[in-house]
């Protein structure tokens, strides 16, 4: 005669298997999404800050002159920081060629990590572009 042995555990680690999938589809999707909302700068009106990217409508000649501009010259910009001083981080990512940003804050701190790849305008007024691979951090003033 065989001997038949049944298996207690068989229900629990099919239980197990099955939360474990979950949990890792889970963790996927909240991945993708942080990683998206990272890429992703939107708008986010109320919040007295604006960006506009280069698919925007061109300015006319009555819009408020931006307090920065900074438009990506280089096929990757490195680390481009604009923020708020004591307060908000309104952009803290590498950019791609042709991206721009335009922010209307009274003041701005902004730190780029190579000067040489952006363009960036104060106040209406080109500022002189830096060499490469040099770090540049300045302080802008609206007008």
């Amino acid at each position: 005669m065989g001997r038949h042995r049944s298996d207690p555990m068989g229900l629990a680690r099919l239980a197990f298997a099955v939360l474990a999938a979950a949990m890792v589809v889970t963790l996927l999707v909240i991945g993708g999404r942080a990683l998206f909302a990272q890429l992703d700068t939107p708008e986010r009106p109320g919040l007295g800050r604006q960006a506009r990217t280069a698919t925007a409508q061109p300015p006319s000649a009555a819009a408020q002159v931006p307090t920065v501009r900074i438009e990506c010259v280089a096929d990757t910009c490195p680390l481009v920081t604009v923020r708020v001083p004591g307060g908000d981080v309104l952009q803290y990512r590498d950019m791609s060629r042709g991206e721009e940003v335009s922010y209307f804050e009274p003041e701005l701190d902004v730190v780029l990590t190579d000067a040489a790849t952006v363009r960036v305008t104060a106040n209406g007024t080109p500022r002189p572009q830096g060499d490469p691979g040099e770090r540049e951090a300045f302080t802008v003033q609206g007008s």
